[in-house]
């Protein structure tokens, strides 16, 4: 098992080596929303009307600009959605149940 000394410093150098130039903090609303706080907001990418996009992991989650997403994934996410029509069927849960 990881010590508490050993985790705080495994989430220091993931933090560290990302070349974090701020940190804040938000509020998650009732309905799951957060404003990026005004200091953030003069970031070219975080402009009014910008487009982000939403990036989950295991751990942590990332806000970054769409137009900085690279086309391989704009063509995973695109194809992800056009496929879940054809894939999110009982049909398909049966058939790879076992696999």
């Amino acid at each position: 098992m990881i010590s508490d000394t050993q985790h705080l410093y495994n989430n220091l150098t993931f933090l560290t080596s990302k070349m974090i130039t701020d940190i804040r903090s938000a509020t998650i609303t009732e309905k799951g929303q957060i404003s990026i706080p005004k200091s953030l907001r003069k970031n070219k990418f975080f402009k009014e009307g910008s487009k982000i996009a939403i990036l989950t992991f295991k751990d942590h989650v990332e806000l970054r600009p769409l137009s900085e997403i690279s086309k391989n994934m704009e063509t995973a996410l695109a194809s992800e959605k056009v496929l879940a029509k054809e894939w999110n069927t009982k049909e398909e849960d049966k058939a790879w149940k076992d696999l």
